[in-house]
């Protein structure tokens, strides 16, 4: 820590308990009690029981799941695709280049979600691109929303980059697709790896454009949590939202191993 003495130390993790347990760790303890039980005793849930989870993870809950890693993965590579992509164009037009392009890619998270869902929904419900009613249009929506966090994180780590290599491979004759692919991409792997990670997480807990966007049978798990406790089953919502919190956890972790690797690399 920054701080060197142990009345310091011992004030920051004071500071730390008190901000960090009631605004973070105290709502999801509650969340997760709250799976388990069946009633409320006073300001706390009880009566346990795990009949919640019996049919979180089956039924019309595990589709929702399924829905939602899907959505997740497909929104997170195509994201991660174009922000790439758009990284290393604007790094090769310059600073007023790279100022446009950050304008551009930071709009849609500039403004509520809702509007970017509401904007999806009327550019493609017409022909030729009809897509209203589809699970591909919820796709979209969520690559529109999380492309910026890809691009910027991108952007950033090719700033750190150090030109050395890239001008050390191309002084041997590497041509720029070798270096491209040989030199850049790989020493760009961990950020990689972060963006990808942070992209699924966004996804996953999406639910404001999603809300405006999804057909029937395409209904992400966020959708399924709010429906749930919007018909008063709080301890089934719960239940559901725990599932969620767990699987992108665990994605995450996986992320993470493979960005721990690719760092040593």
């Amino acid at each position: 820590m920054l701080v060197h003495s142990k009345a310091g130390r011992r004030a920051s993790w004071a500071v730390f308990g008190v901000l960090f347990l009631p605004l973070f760790a105290l709502p999801l303890l509650v969340v997760v009690a709250a799976s388990f039980a069946t009633h409320w005793s006073g300001a706390l849930p009880s009566g346990p029981t795990t009949e919640h989870y019996a049919s979180a993870v089956r039924g019309e809950s595990l589709q929702a799941l399924v829905t939602s890693l899907v959505t997740a993965v497909v929104a997170s590579l195509l994201a991660l695709t174009v922000g790439t992509w758009a990284a290393l164009a604007a790094d090769a037009l310059g600073r007023r280049g790279r100022r446009l392009l950050d304008a551009l890619f930071v709009l849609p998270v500039a403004v509520p979600s809702v509007v970017v869902g509401l904007a999806v929904l009327v550019a493609f419900s017409r022909p030729p691109l009809l897509l209203n009613g589809t699970g591909t249009i919820v796709v979209l929506a969520h690559t529109v929303l999380v492309t910026a966090f890809a691009h910027q994180s991108v952007s950033a780590a090719i700033r750190r980059l150090d030109p050395a290599y890239e001008q050390a491979a191309a002084s041997l004759g590497a041509r720029p697709a070798y270096v491209l692919w040989r030199v850049r991409l790989p020493l760009l792997l961990p950020s990689l790896n972060a963006a990808a990670g942070l992209c699924f997480a966004l996804s996953m807990g999406e639910l404001s454009a999603t809300m405006m966007l999804y057909p029937p049978d395409w209904v992400p798990l966020p959708v399924r949590i709010f429906t749930a406790t919007d018909r008063g089953s709080l301890f089934g919502g719960s239940a559901v939202a725990v599932v969620l919190m767990a699987t992108t956890l665990l994605v995450l972790l996986a992320v993470s191993r493979v960005r721990t690797r690719a760092s040593y690399r």
